[in-house]
């Protein structure tokens, strides 16, 4: 038979408990990152961002010369294209090459919020 000094059984409980209290916060955060990232897509959904496709030159005649051009990335190898990034007032644009892969919101729920800090 095994006995245990009431510390050890009150320390177990606490630790158990707290294990189960860190659990159901790490379980609001995500549904909260889950919330904020629906959000974001839908806004970009009702915002006029460029497009898969287009070509640098577009994207400029279209939404103007950005506010910065940030330092391109990669360009190394096949694997590693080149991505340049335009920053505008409220979105970033990532081109591979000359052309656009992505654009993002520039909000604190897509981490965007100072991209010059990525540089």
């Amino acid at each position: 038979m095994v006995k245990f000094s009431l510390p050890i059984v009150v320390m177990l409980a606490a630790a158990a408990g707290l294990a189960v209290a860190q659990s159901a916060g790490a379980a609001q955060s995500r549904e909260h990152g889950d919330s904020l990232l629906i959000h974001r897509v839908q806004q970009e959904k009702d915002m006029n961002l460029p497009r898969r496709g287009l070509s640098m030159a577009q994207v400029e005649k279209t939404w103007g010369a950005p506010q910065r051009k940030l330092s391109p990335r990669g360009g190394d190898s096949k694997k590693h294209p080149q991505i340049n990034r335009w920053e505008y007032s409220n979105f970033i644009v990532y081109f591979e090459h000359s052309h656009v892969i992505h654009a993002v919101l520039n909000t604190p729920a897509g981490n965007n919020t100072n991209p010059a800090d990525a540089n």
